[in-house]
């Protein structure tokens, strides 16, 4: 019956998706705040639709959060729905081989900014408890809470959920805003890496300079800021913060080889990549390095003449964004003083240094031996054929580790896109087949869970 149904329906569903593709919410970008609120009021539009109940729009001092409900039965425990509604810049526009804010379909994949984070995946829920109440088979309490400022680190959902603590009441958090080890094999993300996120400004002199009268005399910060940058890991590829390491919860010897035991094929890996050869701290395996071990990347950097054509200038101040994702028991706010205080150490006396903090999150790990944990499971099972793998997934989603401190709930991270699928890149797409099979996973959640089938 779920099964005809989505298929019955799945060129509504479609099409209700690539409508909220269409609308460019992009949250870091503030000649889009009129967008990000559209994209709020178009999932207010269709919760309401979908047979939701107390659907507002709530406001925060940045973009509105999108609440909803369906209460059946007080007695029933309670899932709270968490997605988000706001989207990655879509640069390098160059890069992507169609409009990013205009759905297009190729090989059985939807190309668009957000199609799989986090629109795709929120819509799935939508549409799943829009069956549910179809054809009456939600046996619990739901509750939605979608946002709009995930993609900036939800700067004011703390405040919001900390507010709001007796509207939030659940017993358990729902995502889907992660990636199966693929369509043959489904998998459960059960840890998360937390977020330390700064930028950093090198000044030389107090002007550009011509690079003929003054290079060679005068300290140059993109060279400066470069080689500060490289001292920053060693040939073994470990980050030289002095006490970064000293709080990384180290896994057994049983618990990494049961992370290595999950299907992986390197040589796909690099292929699908364009890679030659992987690079990364040395004594670990590739899924290693990116599920349990902490890591410091720049994600930009800039300084000097970039346009078109030469200028021969000696720049007066060179920038960089660097990310650092941490593992447990890390804390945020001590590694970015960590990172502050020895980047600004490390920096010479021709130069001077500034260091902002953006935002970061904790990192977490959540239960494999909860009701919900089984229910997921076996809703899998039931869809897919396969019993999920649980893996650890090497993004950041600071809000499942407030969601325990705050609500003092554990989250169930059911995620159904695919680590190919270019998050945060150009040419982000998301496969049908995933998105209608997400759809009938979620539904077969909420029958093991609701107890109709425990």
């Amino acid at each position: 019956m779920i099964h005809e149904y989505i298929q019955s329906n799945q060129d509504r569903f479609l099409k209700e998706l690539f409508e909220l593709l269409r609308i460019p919410s992009v949250s870091a970008d503030s000649r889009h705040a009129s967008d990000v609120r559209r994209a709020a009021e178009y999932v207010v539009e269709k919760l309401k639709a979908a047979g939701a109940e107390k659907v507002e729009l709530m406001e925060t001092k940045g973009h509105p959060i999108v609440y909803g409900e369906k209460m059946v039965d007080p007695k029933q425990p309670t899932v709270l729905v968490y997605g988000h509604y706001d989207v990655q810049p879509p640069d390098p526009l160059e890069l992507w081989n169609s409009p990013p804010f205009e759905p297009t379909v190729r090989d059985g994949k939807i190309f668009a900014r957000g199609a799989c984070d986090d629109k795709g995946q929120v819509y799935m829920h939508i549409k799943a408890f829009e069956i549910m109440m179809k054809h009456n088979l939600l046996s619990c309490n739901i509750k939605f809470m979608i946002e709009g400022e995930e993609e900036v680190g939800s700067d004011n959902l703390g405040t919001f959920v900390k507010e709001n603590k007796a509207k939030l009441k659940a017993d358990v958090i729902l995502i889907s805003d992660t990636s199966l080890i693929s369509l043959d094999q489904p998998s459960i993300t059960v840890g998360l890496r937390g977020l330390s996120y700064m930028e950093v400004e090198v000044t030389g002199p107090n002007r550009d300079l011509h690079s003929g009268v003054y290079g060679g005399a005068v300290a140059n910060p993109v060279n400066i800021l470069s080689k500060m940058i490289a001292s920053m890991h060693d040939e073994d590829g470990h980050i030289t913060i002095p006490g970064f390491y000293s709080k990384v919860a180290e896994l057994s010897a049983a618990e990494r080889k049961a992370m290595n035991d999950a299907p992986f094929d390197l040589n796909e890996y690099k292929r699908e990549l364009g890679i030659d050869e992987i690079k990364g701290e040395k004594g670990y395996t590739t899924l290693e390095r990116t599920g349990i071990r902490p890591t410091l990347d720049v994600n930009g950097i800039w300084g000097g003449y970039t346009g078109e054509g030469a200028k021969t200038v000696l720049p007066s101040k060179a920038h960089a964004k660097i990310s650092m994702r941490l593992v447990p028991d890390q804390e945020p706010q001590e590694i970015t003083d960590l990172f502050t205080k020895y980047f600004i150490s490390i920096a010479p006396k021709s130069v001077k240094v500034k260091v902002i903090a953006h935002h970061g999150g904790e990192p977490a790990v959540t239960p494999t031996d909860s009701k919900a944990y089984h229910a997921a499971s076996k809703a899998f099972e039931e869809v897919w054929g396969k019993s999920p793998i649980p893996t650890r997934d090497g993004g950041s989603i600071p809000i499942v580790a407030l969601f325990k401190k705050e609500l003092g709930l554990d989250t169930v991270l059911m995620g159904f896109g695919l680590d190919t699928d270019a998050l945060h890149s150009p040419n982000e797409h998301y496969g049908i087949r995933n998105f209608l099979i997400g759809i009938e996973t979620i539904v077969a959640f909420y029958k093991y869970y609701g107890g109709a089938e425990s």
